[in-house]
């Protein structure tokens, strides 16, 4: 009943995967390659036991008799494969074979000694399992046949029904058809007019929508799964537009649409964009991408629901529930663990360029993931990134982005230094209320380590429950990642290291260094009163997406490239 669809075919979860209660034998036929489960390839049959990662895995294929010469097959072929899959209780030896035809070649492709008796009780059911993600391929059973203690009967494969073929042409019948409705559309203008003004408004599908790998949803079924975008559905809205909740009628699953404004900065380009990096991205700690929509002016992408809606709910201001430590310790470590995937485990190096709380969603079980991509920015491993408009939001940009004009993972490791603060502090990068001494929170910590009172900052709302070492390692990554200098900045990979206690913490973390702001003349205390000279917009209300909350006020920032860095001075607006 946990069992989910996409990647774990129905049979598994994200959180069962591996268990031995599972009592699962497979011999997966693999088209997709998944980065999750360490898929060597989009072409490949491999034997799993518990799990969705193979124990062993190999590219498909089959060996001619007596030459020991392996020959490729591919799966997406159209063409029939024959598969073989035994097991013999002496050599506890499990064999994959495939071959074109008939013939049996005497070496098997695939050969992995285990014993299946821990896995397989006394009742035990045989089947086959498929699912659709976001990329899609048909697969035709033709017949199949079972035994125990003995061969099963060989398949004779002329026997077997052949491949669904595209159906049988109807030319007499179309151009019957083709006179009638001529002729009836020469006799009433009326209608003739009204499949014209159809055919104007309909929807034309430009290449790039092509190319989009998420499934299309029909504009239909979304307002209708929105009950017409009503307004007792909103969920947020923000400078990018409103999201809506919604439920499919087929599925009856519950989504979040995110509807972009006609007027928002965010158009085509940011639309399709958001489309092509996350829509092929998969780890259980990114909000899944369902599908999107296009109608005239309306854009529309349809994530998974998240229920407890975004983290900044339950930090600032009067949460509606205080999160305990070890809620807000798994958040930590799940966003980690996601943004790691972005920047190491795809494969491209993704940029988030806009981590922050309110794009850090909940699930039903308090679990965090990273969400928003519209302002990600995708580059080559090895490969140095663009300059680029500097986007994101005050208290999170690191401060080479506006002197560089390049967002790099150092720059993620910037914002998700100040992330790991506020989840800790309970209160935001900068905050407009505080007294000059407390305004900037990474500065209110640093002076706070120095005088050794680091723990003075922790949420009061925890009442002094928490775990101290996780806490103090906590705050001293966030140090460590809002170091202003890049290069004493850890990775991310030495981020989640460190929160899974694989390697020990410094015992301080790097002094905070220079931003290099000297050269141009200005020195630590003029840095937030003053302005650069740079095209600076301000933007209010940044929505939350895909939750279930209210209206936040964080402000995102967007300026042109300059010599200078982002400086800041009064209130926004």
């Amino acid at each position: 009943s946990t069992a989910l669809p996409s990647q774990y075919l129905g049979l598994l979860n994200a959180s069962d995967i591996g268990n031995f209660s599972n009592h699962i034998f497979a011999v997966e036929f693999d088209t997709v390659r998944d980065f999750e489960f360490g898929d060597i390839d989009d072409n490949h049959v491999g034997i799993n036991i518990n799990s969705l990662e193979s124990n062993k895995s190999a590219a498909a294929g089959y060996f001619i008799n007596d030459q020991n010469s392996k020959q490729d097959l591919n799966l997406k072929s159209g063409k029939v494969i024959l598969v073989w899959v035994e097991y013999d209780s002496v050599t506890k030896l499990v064999n994959v074979t495939l071959s074109p035809n008939s013939l049996k070649p005497k070496i098997p492709l695939l050969s992995y000694k285990f014993d299946v008796s821990s896995i397989f009780k006394e009742n035990m059911y045989v089947g086959f399992s498929a699912s659709t993600g976001l990329l899609a391929s048909s697969h035709y059973i033709l017949g199949w046949s079972f035994k125990l203690n003995g061969e099963a009967k060989l398949l004779d494969l002329d026997s077997l029904p052949s491949l669904p073929g595209p159906k049988k042409s109807h030319t007499g019948l179309i151009i019957i058809i083709s006179i009638i409705v001529f002729v009836f559309a020469l006799c009433s203008i009326l209608i003739a007019f009204y499949i014209i003004q159809r055919i104007k408004n309909a929807d034309v599908i430009e290449p790039w929508e092509v190319e989009i790998g998420p499934h299309r949803y029909s504009y239909r079924e979304l307002k209708k799964g929105t009950r017409g975008f009503k307004e007792s559905e909103l969920l947020g809205r923000g400078g990018f537009g409103k999201v809506y909740k919604g439920v499919l009628r087929n599925s009856k699953g519950e989504i979040a649409v995110k509807r972009i404004s006609h007027e928002s900065k965010q158009g085509l380009r940011e639309f399709v964009s958001e489309i092509a990096s996350i829509g092929r991205l998969r780890h259980r700690n990114l909000v899944q991408l369902l599908g999107w929509c296009r109608r005239r002016g309306d854009l529309l992408l349809v994530y998974e629901f998240m229920p407890n809606g975004s983290l900044d709910n339950f930090l600032f201001d009067e949460p509606k529930m205080v999160l305990k430590w070890e809620q807000r310790f798994k958040i930590i470590k799940g966003v980690a663990s996601g943004l790691l995937y972005l920047h190491e485990g795809y494969e491209q190096v993704v940029v988030h360029r806009d981590i922050k709380a309110s794009n850090v969603l909940l699930d039903a079980e308090l679990n965090g993931k990273l969400g928003d991509f519209g302002l990600a920015r995708l580059y080559e491993h090895g490969s140095n990134p663009s300059t680029t408009k500097v986007v994101g939001t005050l208290g999170y940009l690191a401060p080479e982005l506006p002197r560089t004009g390049r967002a790099t993972t150092k720059t993620d490791v910037f914002a998700f230094g100040a992330l790991l603060l506020e989840v800790v502090c309970g209160r935001r990068p900068i905050e407009h209320k505080a007294g000059p001494e407390e305004f900037v929170l990474v500065d209110l910590a640093w002076d706070k380590w120095r005088e050794g009172n680091i723990l003075d900052i922790v949420d009061y709302r925890l009442k002094g429950e928490y775990n101290e070492i996780e806490v103090l390692m906590v705050l001293k990554l966030g140090l460590m990642c809002s170091n202003n200098k890049p290069l004493a900045r850890p990775s991310i990979r030495q981020v989640v290291r460190y929160l899974e206690g694989e390697i020990g913490m410094p015992e301080a973390p790097s002094t905070q260094g220079s931003d290099d702001l000297e050269g141009f003349g200005f020195d630590e205390s003029e840095r937030w009163n003053s302005l650069a000279s740079t095209s600076i917009m301000i933007k209010s209300s940044s929505f939350t997406c895909l939750s279930n909350g209210d209206e936040n006020s964080t402000n995102n920032v967007s300026f042109s490239t300059s010599p200078f860095p982002l400086l800041y001075s009064g209130e926004c607006t």
